[in-house]
């Protein structure tokens, strides 16, 4: 089994490349704990998607700590890296075209049923274990996953996040809808762009989806049409989500949503450091995890 990480964001609410912050007790990153909890349930190949100015770097500091046994693979997001029938000027384009093409720039070194997650997300051991019994017992191509979190532990205290909001029936998805700018304000969670008041346990996706090859296929066809809309070329990019609902609505697959069970924590916004520090730090001491991490 494959884990994807989508490593390729530039912190901007952060202040820095939040993935390569040392978070844990011995200066881990936080990736490097959803790459430990992936492993310890099945997972043998970890793929990164990072920039290219990252790629030696993240090879050669997994490749020395992670177990021999496991592959890694690192790749980089390339604005440049586009469907082979497409002809476009991207010279004034400045950052990469979205999650959808993060995932579709891993589509050389995956073949076989993989999890995608945020590298700067904790998603929880109990996560990936649902994530690896979906994909040992599932028997459908045409069967996808998401691994669901209740809002209310997905907020953060200093500042607004987005989140894709799902509709779901008898456990599966129904419909997936991003929304930018969620604030817990006055003991409510309000949707500030629309003035909405959302639940506290509405499912939320955090971008921890299981899929399969077949979705390579889908999203350059998704990203071809993408860029043959000029008012797309300079800033818009196209999102995981807006790609799985699609494939839902053309009938191509269904989606099951499965309970995290499980602690989210992110670090959105340099003020998140502290919590995420001291998570990292009360996990390790419970001897959820050894310190230091890899031995």
């Amino acid at each position: 089994m494959t884990l994807l990480l989508m490593a390729a964001g530039s912190g901007s609410r952060y202040g820095k490349l939040k993935q390569f912050d040392e978070l844990g007790p011995a200066q881990e990153f936080l990736l490097e704990f959803s790459i430990h909890d992936a492993i310890q349930f099945g997972f043998d190949h970890i793929v990164l998607v990072t920039k290219a100015i990252n790629k030696d770097f993240l090879q050669d500091y997994l490749s020395e700590r992670l177990p021999k046994s496991v592959k890694v693979d690192v790749v980089v997001q390339d604005i440049n890296d586009i469907p082979s029938n497409i002809s476009i000027d991207s010279s004034e384009r400045e950052k990469p075209w979205g999650t959808a093409h993060a995932v579709w720039s891993a589509r050389h070194v995956i073949n076989d049923d993989f999890v995608i997650i945020n590298a700067d997300d904790y998603y929880g051991k109990k996560a990936f274990e649902g994530a690896a019994n979906f994909i040992n017992n599932n028997t459908s191509n045409s069967t996808y996953a998401l691994v669901g979190y209740s809002l209310k532990d997905t907020l953060s205290e200093f500042g607004s996040v987005s989140r894709g909001v799902c509709s779901a029936n008898n456990g599966k998805l129904i419909s997936i809808e991003e929304h930018t700018k969620i604030e817990a304000i006055n003991g409510k969670i309000i949707d500030t762009d629309s003035g909405r008041t959302l639940k506290p346990e509405t499912i939320v996706s955090m971008n921890f989806w299981i899929c399969n090859a077949s979705i390579f296929n889908y999203i350059e066809t998704y990203f071809s049409n993408f860029l043959q809309i000029p008012e797309n070329l300079e800033k818009s990019e196209i999102y995981l989500p807006f790609v799985a609902q699609e494939m839902m609505t053309n009938g191509l697959i269904d989606i099951n949503v499965i309970e995290s069970n499980s602690e989210w924590f992110g670090v959105t916004y340099a003020d998140d450091k502290t919590e995420a520090v001291n998570t990292l730090q009360e996990l390790t001491t419970k001897k959820q995890y050894p310190t230091p991490l890899w031995k």
